[in-house]
């Protein structure tokens, strides 16, 4: 009888002493473009991402971290399937992604069924933070309309008159021309026409010859990764340059400088984001990356830094029980985010409440000049949590 109550305890001590040593680590699935147009804005994602949770010792709340990922390809019908190859093949704690909006769409409808944890490090889709707007989901990054709103608040202030819009026909370009429109048609503008072509199409061609033709007081563009690089390349051997104002959302000119070269010299843009912001966060952040990878950092690994910033607020919060998931969700939709950009908090539909630069492209930065807005929320229309 002895021996058997010494046995039991000594069971019970040694599975205490495991529970309490060896946690589990927590699974974080990083669902990114690692191919195609986006591949770059996905790598530095994942570097930003990477550099927060190494900031931490590589753990969360004394937890190791576990990586997997998809290769989300760019393609929204290919979203579903990916996604769930994440939830419920390898069974992640965590969803991270994306950069497409419409496959961040479809990530957001596999979370929302599944109440798996999404932080979105880019996609701005409107109805993320709209209709399909829910407990476990948040955003480190933007809304469509955030950047085209105060990009509009920044070209009506300048006096334009008429403005035409380009972009790509999908879910992005929709979505942050209404906001360029907005804003700039409450200014006193009016935009005259938006011209597109389908993603990820760039024969520009025949749309710059339409803007030459117009001449619109300012054009209002939205690209981004290589697409970015040749509109502007071919904006400027257009003869553009030098006769139409050209203005874009700051995805325009970041991350693509370097290629684009001199044709993208006095570029002006609005983002959440820029090269010079003087803060100790940024300085630290910009240092850290820069010596971590031998590259300088762009809005693309921000978002991905402050998007694990936000997962470390939340899993800090709960102790690393991240079983608690009602208490790690209020943790996140709570948290101050010290972040590079400057210190943000989130809106009710849990999409960053920030300010929005100007920046001129000047050499190979994007320098702030301004503020465009100050803590511009998301309106969130469609929203019912």
């Amino acid at each position: 009888m002895k021996k058997t109550i010494t046995f039991t305890l000594g069971a019970v001590a040694l599975a205490t002493h495991l529970a309490a040593g060896a946690a589990e680590p927590i699974k974080v699935g990083l669902m990114l473009p690692s191919t195609g147009t986006f591949a770059a804005l996905g790598d530095m994602i994942t570097k930003g991402f990477k550099l927060a949770i190494d900031e931490q010792g590589g753990k969360l709340a004394g937890r190791e971290v576990q990586y997997y990922t998809v290769d989300d390809e760019s393609d929204p019908s290919k979203a579903t399937d990916n996604v769930n190859k994440l939830i419920k093949r390898d069974n992640v704690d965590v969803l991270v992604g994306t950069v497409h909006s419409g496959v961040a769409v479809g990530m957001a409808r596999a979370a929302k069924e599944s109440g798996t944890l999404l932080i979105i490090p880019n996609a701005g889709a409107d109805a993320i933070t709209g209709p399909l707007c829910a407990k476990n989901i948040f955003r480190s990054s933007f809304s469509n309309w955030q950047p085209g709103y105060a990009t509009g608040v920044v070209a009506a202030k300048k006096g334009y008159k008429t403005a035409m819009t380009i972009t790509w026909n999908y879910g992005a370009g929709a979505d942050t021309v209404k906001g360029f429109r907005e804003a700039f048609e409450k200014g006193g503008g009016k935009v005259t026409k938006d011209l597109n072509l389908p993603f990820p199409n760039v024969e520009f061609q025949a749309l710059l010859t339409q803007i030459a033709s117009e001449k619109p007081d300012v054009v209002y563009a939205f690209f981004a990764g290589g697409g970015a690089v040749k509109f502007v390349k071919d904006w400027a051997a257009a003869g553009l340059k030098n006769t139409v104002p050209l203005m874009g959302s700051g995805f325009l000119t970041d991350g693509t400088l370097a290629a684009q070269g001199e044709a993208a010299q006095g570029l002006i843009t609005a983002l959440h984001y820029g090269d010079e912001i003087r803060n100790p966060r940024n300085e630290a952040f910009r240092n850290k990356f820069a010596v971590a990878y031998k590259a300088n950092p762009d809005v693309y690994a921000m978002q991905g830094f402050d998007a694990a910033q936000m997962l470390i607020a939340g899993v800090n919060a709960i102790k690393g029980d991240i079983s608690r998931k009602d208490d790690l969700y209020k943790a996140i939709a709570g948290a101050k985010i010290d972040s590079p950009r400057g210190t943000f908090t989130l809106s009710k539909a849990h999409n960053p409440v920030q300010d929005f630069y100007i920046r001129e492209v000047k050499g190979e930065y994007n320098v702030v000049t301004g503020i465009a807005v100050k803590a511009l929320a998301d309106p969130a229309r469609g929203c019912r949590m």
